[in-house]
């Protein structure tokens, strides 16, 4: 067997061209990991911030179905991206190994398929999740700035700026490999934000300060069908992955079996952090949860758990929305350097890094303005959970499996992916008209470059 610098091994006719072919996947997505590693990035890819605004979505949502959509997700997700690992773990063995969604996209369903409507899909979902990431990470810094001067005049869209300045250095970390430690840390973190926001909900919904407790979904018919299609997207968002294949592809051959044990590492987290947030969080605030649940701990400035409490619980959640956010750029980074990068050069030749750090740095800039400019975090969950999640996540593993296994019509297998994926086909365009309809509305209220 042939083996390219990377780690990825090939026979011997195919290692010149994949490493042709390839020359800035097998920098970016370096194939040396171990399935701890993979573990690692699979927890800062799932267990993001975003989870931060589950307390909002049960309040679209009710108790009842609000704790059976996180149940649903977490099984069908579970699922869903054992069946990509599969998939990718048979075209491997056929010597097909597929870097990256899009060339699952291309050999499964067509070059087509892979092209015009994976690609650019997933594309648009990283980059999405990165202007997320950086709002999330300008509030936090808000939080923190108002914690210690609660007269101070500064607007998020500075912080946003700030932030920005950040994640223009991160941004330069050259592979998704070099990220192992960060993202270590980065479960580290999760797991420490999860704490303290719970703490801080349970503290206040128990305070003699606590606020009205009204579980009753606002609205009315329609407003609440609408917000219960919203609340949905905003779910899939937090269990949405979107980069499954690149992760999969840093894992060191042989691959078998190592990414189901990371999957068990980042779904151990999911379940410990997802639930108690969402659960604390609407108990103390029931409809009145806003689109982060860091938003309801200060009420005029003023914060309704020690300040302490609340400054930790915001620089776990920016330092951790740092480590998401450099996560989301890799495939970015990946595509548009394959794109304008020279494959013949020197990975640290300036032809290379010249290119990469002009590249890396244009896609944060942008970012950052677009996040500065709409700040309104929950309807953007609701939108990259309805155009990129529900698709990448909770419709494609199930189509890809079934054309690749080819299982009998006559089975359960079969019939059970199918139904998987029309469900939450029709559900991803249904959020999709819902989270744009809530901008909509939500842009009626605020203006651009906002400071909320």
């Amino acid at each position: 067997m042939g083996t390219v610098e990377a780690g990825l091994d090939y026979s011997s006719s195919d290692t010149q061209h994949h490493k042709e072919l390839d020359a800035e996947a097998l920098f970016v997505l370096k194939s040396r990991g171990s399935w701890l590693h993979c573990g690692y990035h699979l927890t800062t890819s799932i267990v993001a911030p975003a989870l931060l605004s589950l307390p909002f979505a049960f309040a679209l949502l009710g108790w009842v179905a609000g704790v059976s959509c996180l149940i649903i997700a977490v099984l069908v997700t579970f699922y869903s991206y054992n069946l990509l690992s599969k998939v990718l773990e048979h075209h491997a063995q056929l010597g097909q190994r597929q870097l990256r969604f899009r060339d699952m996209a291309s050999d499964i369903l067509g070059p087509r398929w892979g092209r015009y409507f994976v690609g650019p899909l997933q594309f648009s979902l990283c980059y999405a999740a990165v202007i997320a990431c950086t709002l999330l990470g300008g509030q936090s810094l808000k939080f923190i700035y108002l914690l210690c001067n609660s007269s101070g005049t500064m607007k998020l869209y500075e912080f946003v700026a700030i932030f920005g300045v950040l994640m223009l250095i991160l941004a330069q970390i050259p592979s998704f490999h070099s990220l192992r430690h960060i993202n270590l840390i980065s479960l580290t973190l999760c797991l420490a934000y999860s704490t303290c926001a719970t703490i801080d909900s349970t503290y206040i919904g128990n305070s003699v300060n606590a606020p009205p407790k009204d579980s009753s979904v606002n609205g009315d018919g329609k407003d609440q069908l609408f917000g219960a299609f919203n609340a949905i997207s905003i779910i899939a968002t937090t269990y949405g992955n979107g980069i499954i294949p690149e992760i999969q592809a840093t894992i060191a051959p042989p691959v078998e079996g190592k990414m189901f044990k990371g999957l068990c590492l980042c779904y151990a987290v999911v379940i410990l952090t997802f639930f108690t947030v969402a659960i604390s969080g609407y108990w103390a605030f029931g409809n009145k949860a806003k689109g982060t649940i860091l938003g309801n701990f200060m009420v005029n400035g003023n914060p309704l758990v020690p300040k302490w409490l609340i400054l930790i619980t915001s620089i776990f959640t920016l330092l951790q929305v740092s480590a998401v956010c450099v996560v989301y750029l890799q495939p970015t980074n990946e595509l548009v350097e394959k794109k304008y990068g020279d494959p013949k050069s020197n990975q640290f030749s300036i032809r290379k890094v010249v290119p990469r750090l002009f590249l890396r740095s244009l896609l944060v800039v942008v970012a950052t303005i677009l996040a500065a400019m709409f700040p309104f975090f929950g309807d953007i969950n609701a939108l990259i959970g309805a155009f990129g999640c529900i698709p990448l996540d909770f419709v494609l593993p199930m189509v890809f499996y079934n054309v690749t296994f080819k299982p009998s019509r006559k089975a359960l297998l079969f019939w059970g992916n199918t139904a998987i994926a029309m469900l939450f086909s029709m559900l991803g365009v249904l959020g999709a008209i819902s989270s744009v309809r809530q901008i909509v509305i939500d842009a009626k209220l605020y203006q651009v470059f906002a400071n909320i």
